[in-house]
């Protein structure tokens, strides 16, 4: 009989937990309108047991393009300032770059330069920036910059510029037995050593591209070299495959801001049962920036949210956000 009562304290208190966490506002960053009840509706009917769209928790699984989805990436992709900064501090070792593009121009300063020699002029900074040290010198090293590192045009921190509406959706889909996994095109070690304190996201749960690596034994330590060889590119088409590979569940919500992500979109659609599709629309000039022809507005380089994408996002019902006109507040409050 003690027993009992004790079973059926634990499922009232249960259930006045469930029902308190519904009944607040888990969005309070979004202001009314499609795009959040589209968020709320899904969330609802797949954790409601008994209905035909229930999802088991097992299966609650949510995609996160990192760049442009949960965090600023104008006037240029964070992972690329990391890159810059790294030439200059490597540059003394590297005599040769002072003649050689693009680093040549990167340490006049001439950025435009520099990056118009497209994908190969980035993989040769990447490859001359991110390999040659260990997995964990190069972990110590990205947690330096991260921890000081600032943007150009706000003078926050890197960390500063995510999305507060995105941080909640993340906090509201954990809250409801989601695992939310990162995929993105940034390099995959360069997002591990910081994913966890600023998304709540685990590095076991972060995907992106790489470097080729080798095991090895230095000074009479087991370690894992970072070789000056690209792996695999973590955009596009390569964002389903390498959801298979590393999640080995397709999602059933996946959320992006680009022609990069709407690959992952449209095979979280094609999954069988309840699906949940999301862009974010950079139209916000006053708060943030405003880019892509799918508004006609300004095209960018890396990130554009074209006027295809916006078709096609249209056409398949996938929830596309205003940021001017859904969210309330872009950034997280400043911190007194």
């Amino acid at each position: 009989m003690k027993t009992m009562r004790s079973l059926i304290a634990v499922l009232v208190i249960t259930f006045a937990s469930v029902t308190i966490a519904r009944a607040a506002d888990p969005l309070p960053s979004w202001n009314d309108g499609k795009a959040r009840q589209s968020i709320i509706n899904f969330v609802t009917k797949v954790t409601t047991p008994g209905t035909p769209d229930f999802v088991p928790v097992a299966e609650r699984i949510a995609t996160f393009d990192n760049d442009g989805t949960l965090w600023c990436e104008q006037p240029l992709p964070v992972q690329l300032y990391f890159a810059l900064d790294r030439v200059k501090a490597l540059a003394p070792q590297h005599p040769e770059w002072k003649t050689k593009e693009p680093f040549a121009s990167l340490l006049k300063g001439d950025l435009k330069t520099a990056l118009a020699g497209g994908d190969h002029a980035l993989l040769e900074l990447v490859m001359a920036t991110h390999t040659g040290m260990n997995t964990v010198e190069f972990e110590k090293i990205v947690k330096d910059w991260i921890a000081t590192a600032k943007h150009p045009k706000t003078g926050k921190l890197y960390t500063e510029m995510v999305y507060q509406p995105m941080l909640e959706v993340l906090a509201y889909l954990r809250a409801n037995g989601f695992k939310n996994f990162i995929v993105s095109g940034g390099g995959i070690e360069f997002m591990r050593p910081w994913t966890e304190a600023v998304y709540g996201i685990p590095p076991e749960q972060v995907v992106g591209s790489s470097v080729k690596t080798k095991f090895e034994i230095r000074d009479g330590k087991p370690v894992i070299v970072r070789l000056e060889e690209f792996d695999f590119n973590d955009d596009k088409a390569g964002k389903p495959v390498a959801i298979n590979q590393h999640i080995g569940r397709r999602p059933i919500a996946a959320f992006g801001n680009s022609r990069g992500d709407q690959e992952m979109l449209e095979y979280t659609q094609g999954g069988q049962g309840a699906h949940f599709e999301l862009m974010v629309l950079h139209d916000d000039a006053a708060r943030e920036y405003a880019y892509g022809p799918a508004q006609g507005l300004p095209d960018v380089k890396l990130g554009a949210f074209t006027q295809a994408v916006y078709n096609e996002a249209q056409k398949a019902g996938w929830t596309v956000v205003s940021m001017k006109g859904d969210w309330k507040q872009i950034f997280p409050a400043e911190k007194k």
